[in-house]
This record gives C-alpha cells, structure tokens and sequence, in this order.
C-alpha cells in the first residue's frame, strides 16, 4: 500500500510540473520524507498526507483511498470528548499520570491547536482532559484544565460541535474560578467569545467581553498584559460584527498600546503581539463590511505574518485577505491567498465556512481556470 500511495503521490506531483523540492516546500515537510514516501520506503502518517495533499490540490483520499479523513476521524471521537467532561465538577477516578507527565501533554495539545492539528486533539484529548480534571480535583491543575478544554474546545468549534463547545468552555470558567486568577479568567473571556461568534449574538458578545475586560485588574507582567492585550483584541472582532466601529477601534487601540510592550509570542496558549494586532486588524476591517475592506488590504499590502505567529492564525490572517480581495473584485487574488492559507493550515481552511463560501464564488467567477478551482473546491467540499 505504501507503494501505491507513493506512486500517486508522485504522479500527481508531476502531473503539477513540482519537482520533490516543491512539493516539501509546499507541504511543510522535509525533502528526505517526500523522497522515502515516493519510494514507498515509509508511510505517510495522516497529518503528512493531508499536507502532502493539500500541497497537490487533492483530497487525500485520492492519493489513498483507504484514507478516511480527519472530519470523520474528528466526528467519531467527539462522543469521548464529551463522555471526559460530563461529571467534571466531581472527583471521579484518581489520575494515573504524574503532574508533570500531563503538563508535557497538555503543551503537546497546545501546540496542535496553535498549528491546526485536530485530528490529533481529538484523538487525545478525552484522556488528557480525563488526567487533568482528576489533578484538578486534589488541588491542582486549574491552568492545565483550561488549555486541555481549550484544545478539545478548537476541535468541537470548528468542527460544529457548537454544544459541545459551550460545554468545554463552562468547563473553563469553572477551572478558572478554582485558580482564582485573573490571568486565567481573561483567557477564558477570550475562548468564550466563541459562544457569541457561532450563535451571532455580537452584540451580547461585546457586552460579555467588555464586562470581562472591566473586572480585570491593570496588567502587572507579560502574561496579564498579554491576556488582556489579547481580550481586547478579541472584543474589537466581536464589536465590530455588532456594528460598533467606534468601540472596535478603540479596542483595537488599546490591544496594539499592550502589545507595543512585549515581542510576539505564545502566552497562555494565545498568540499576542504586533503582529498579531495588525492580523486582527485586518479581521476588524472585514468584520465591519465592504466599506471597510480598503482598511485590510492596506494592511495586507507588503505585510504577511512571518512564522512566529502560529499556523492556525497565519492561515486566517489569508483567509481574511482573500475575502477582502474577492469584495473587491478581484478573485485571482483571492484564490492565491487561499491557496497560501491552505499551505500553512489546510485542516483549518477545510473546516472554515468563509473559505468554502469564497472558493465557491471565485469558481462561478473564474470559469478560465476551472481545473485547479475545481480541484481546491472538491479538496474543501464546497462542489
């Protein structure tokens, strides 16, 4: 099988005109695996064959058809997610690991979350979510409870689980109020704004989250001002999807005069800095329409996030671009930025509807180039 699968993988990157070079290029991977994959020396793993695939405009089933796919892999361990956290307020079973062991697994799912890999959250996140609610229950653990939820939480959102979802974030808001820690409560403001995103209660989202900012005290070090820089980032999006420009600038202001203080970075588990700042303004500009979309490409023009910002925001940084391009009527560049997106997070751009909606209207548009539209629309199942 690892034959066949190499031997696809390699007709259908010279059907593409890629030498193997390209091809690791664009899949993220290493010359060497893509050489032994060719080979069938060794079997992709699945999250190298979604980037492999993804690199050559293909579903991965086509490169092996007995590949199920991370949507249906992520479905059938949603149930376990949801068993894991169903009596988290009690004390159920001891934990079986030691603290540091979770705490190494929990950064582990930080990290697949950051770089979209949610076919491994979910895999794992029943038992990790399991581990840290027992340590949570001796006395322990808080944080490590609200980054594991925050991981299953990633997967359960953006694969439309939006119960399950709620449910991971209530688990969140309890583990924060153990902690009392004001840090860890701005973090799971952020992750709460999820709740009025999916349900388009933006307006109730920005009450929430400016509630939120108000109970939290004046920053003191780098991880409370990057959670409140990052609360008020956030605030900004959901303000100005309830059409409130005004308070979403001044949001906006008040996240880059925090972020102006620290380098870019990963705190708590949420990316913040200028760059990041300059990313949701782009998102901002978006959010609040057509009339605005001049305000994100000028941010765009010349500017892409760089590697210190986490894959999964990078790919939405391009996905707000193309969007802002496609409202602007010009769709071969809004195709490129999609296919930028999808080469830094192609399990985050699957599951993102914006991407679907644009590609679907870019095909419409672009009948010339049909072949590879069709062939990204198939790949994120908007035909």
């Amino acid at each position: 099988m690892a034959e066949h699968i190499g031997q696809r993988i390699a007709s259908r990157r010279r059907a593409r005109r890629m030498t193997q070079a390209d091809l690791a290029r664009e899949a993220h991977v290493s010359l060497s695996m893509v050489k032994a994959c060719e080979r069938g020396v060794r079997m992709p793993g699945a999250s190298t064959l979604e980037a492999i695939a993804a690199a050559l405009a293909v579903d991965a089933s086509r490169l092996d058809p007995a590949y199920t796919g991370t949507s249906s892999r992520v479905h059938a361990a949603l149930p376990a997610i949801s068993a894991a956290i169903a009596g988290y307020e009690y004390a159920l079973d001891p934990p079986r690991s030691t603290l540091d062991q979770i705490r190494s697994e929990v950064a582990a799912a930080v990290e697949w979350r950051l770089a979209a890999q949610y076919r491994l959250i979910a895999t794992q996140a029943p038992r990790i979510l399991g581990e840290v609610l027992a340590h949570l229950h001796r006395g322990e653990a808080a944080r490590l409870v609200v980054a594991a939820a925050r991981a299953a939480d990633a997967v359960a959102y953006k694969y439309g689980a939006h119960d399950l979802s709620a449910r991971l974030i209530d688990v969140m808001r309890w583990a924060a109020l153990q902690a009392e820690d004001p840090v860890v409560s701005a973090t799971v403001a952020y992750v709460q704004a999820e709740t009025f995103l999916a349900a388009h209660a933006h307006r109730a989202g920005q009450i929430v989250l400016e509630r939120a900012l108000d109970a939290t005290p004046a920053p003191l070090d780098e991880l409370s001002t990057a959670a409140i820089g990052a609360l008020h980032m956030r605030t900004a999006v959901v303000a100005a999807r309830a059409g409130d420009p005004d308070a979403a600038d001044s949001h906006l202001r008040e996240a880059r005069a925090l972020a102006d203080r620290l380098p870019e970075g990963v705190y708590l588990g949420t990316a913040f800095g200028p760059s990041s700042v300059r990313i949701h303004e782009v998102a901002l500009a978006v959010s609040l329409g057509q009339d605005h979309i001049g305000r994100a490409l000028d941010v765009a023009r010349g500017w892409s996030p760089g590697n210190e910002i986490p894959a999964e925001r990078r790919s939405g940084f391009w996905i707000e671009v193309a969007r802002a391009q496609l409202w602007s009527g010009d769709p071969d560049d809004a195709f490129e930025s999609l296919k930028t997106a999808r080469r830094h997070a192609p399990q985050h751009v699957r599951q993102h509807p914006w991407a679907r909606e644009d590609i679907a209207t870019i095909r419409r548009l672009k009948r010339a180039d049909a072949e590879s539209l069709t062939a990204y629309a198939e790949w994120i199942g908007a035909v």
